[in-house]
């Protein structure tokens, strides 16, 4: 038997009934934003703001090939347009890659966007060859994050990532976790280096790092991004059907998508958090999502409790 995939867009299909209430929380929240913008934390290492709401783009770059640049195009126009500007990603192949350079590069683009690449495979000749090329494909003489792909051979990499900074090549360095397994080897690592920069999953459903590692790294003086706030998608199939909670409307919370970044950037020691799409609209939702009211810890304690049981 196929397995039922319940996806974000079959949610908002079934949640017509909230429509009027949720079109005037989006009111509201874009007034916020033209008023005060989208919130932003400062990366600890500099002090520079970044927006709270990034854009994960891997998945709508590695479907150029497909869909050809239009769909990144659209999906960075909305992020853009609510003043969001993290993009994360790593190279993919030559023709996807030199499709995002092309899009990033455009003109309404300059100098609006934190551009992040990644080194993923073994061996030191080919790191510095996967970053040669990303800065040739991205059209850009420095990449504002460089990270190592779930610490990817990392004794290999970190230092060069190190020389890459130095020579004015990468602002920032960092390196990655996406899976519970690599937490107690980032909480290693953390204690002998100081990037400025981690990532790793957090979710409403995965909060494996909520008690140690993440408030670990902000000790550390390290920006946090978040990967994984809907689970790669599986969170929607998880709840498939399951009406939110009425309560949840009490902080602002319209939409499941919502429920879980709501939850996650309540926590003050993250910096930003990426989600993941293609659609402009869930763009657009997932940036406003961080201009409202946040959960405070009892209703925080209350979602937990409540997705537990589901």
């Amino acid at each position: 038997m196929t397995k039922q995939i319940t996806t974000r867009r079959d949610f908002i299909a079934r949640s017509s009934a909230v429509a009027p209430a949720a079109s005037v929380a989006r009111s509201a929240a874009l007034a916020a934003v033209a008023e005060h913008g989208i919130p932003q934390r400062p990366i600890p290492s500099t002090g520079e703001m970044l927006p709270v709401i990034g854009l994960g783009s891997s998945k709508v770059v590695e479907q150029i090939a497909q869909n050809g640049t239009d769909p990144l195009l659209n999906v960075l126009r909305a992020l853009v347009a609510q003043g969001g500007k993290l993009v994360d990603t790593w190279p993919r192949n030559a023709a996807n890659d030199v499709g995002l350079g092309r899009v990033i590069s455009m003109p309404e683009f300059r100098d609006k966007l934190f551009v992040t690449t990644k080194v993923d495979q073994v061996g030191k000749d080919v790191g510095v060859r996967q970053f040669r090329d990303a800065l040739r494909n991205y059209q850009r003489d420095v990449i504002d994050l460089v990270q190592i792909f779930s610490l990817t051979d990392l004794d290999t990499h970190w230092p060069s990532l190190k020389e890459w900074k130095a020579e004015g090549a990468a602002r920032y360095i960092g390196v990655t976790v996406s899976q519970d397994s690599r937490h107690a080897d980032l909480e290693q690592f953390l204690q002998r280096e100081r990037p400025d920069f981690v990532q790793m999953n957090y979710s409403i459903t995965e909060r494996a790092v909520e008690e140690r590692l993440l408030p670990f790294a902000a000790d550390r003086g390290v920006a946090v991004v978040i990967n994984r706030p809907f689970m790669n998608g599986t969170y929607f199939d998880r709840l498939g059907g399951k009406p939110l909670p009425a309560w949840a409307h009490e902080f602002g919370c319209e939409t499941w998508a919502q429920f879980s970044l709501k939850y996650i950037l309540a926590n003050p020691s993250l910096t930003s958090v990426l989600t993941e799409t293609s659609d402009p609209k869930h763009m657009e939702e997932n940036v406003l999502t961080a201009t409202g009211e946040l959960p405070n810890r009892k209703e925080r304690r209350r979602m937990r409790e409540f997705i537990a049981t589901v």
